[in-house]
């Protein structure tokens, strides 16, 4: 599968943004979707994901001000984040998973830079 991730962009504490990305492909089936970030100097970390059947996840520091979510008719992966703070800076990356394919699939990341 081919993910577009996009929304990202500078952002001052305690604003808000969202990220999407947008899924195509010959089937666009999963079993899990996520987001993760990736700060300067850090490894790649989960923020959120979202089953096929709606169960989600979030870390600790998502909790309560991110929000993930899946719109069957557009394909398309969502992260809303709210109350942004600037750990939250770094880069976002969608995350495609189906095991019955053997697919981990990552999109090519969209930057979040959380400064005043």
């Amino acid at each position: 599968v081919q993910l577009q991730a996009s929304g990202g962009g500078l952002v001052q504490p305690g604003g808000s943004l969202r990220l999407s990305c947008a899924v195509s492909g010959s089937s666009v089936s999963f079993n899990i979707m996520g987001w993760y970030r990736q700060a300067p100097g850090k490894e790649r970390e989960m923020v959120a994901i979202i089953s096929n059947v709606g169960s989600t996840m979030y870390a600790d520091s998502a909790k309560g001000r991110f929000t993930i979510s899946w719109d069957n008719a557009r394909n398309t992966l969502y992260l809303q984040m709210k109350n942004l703070k600037i750990e939250d800076t770094g880069a976002y990356y969608c995350n495609f998973r189906s095991y019955d394919r053997g697919l981990n699939d990552w999109g090519k990341g969209t930057l979040v830079t959380v400064s005043s």
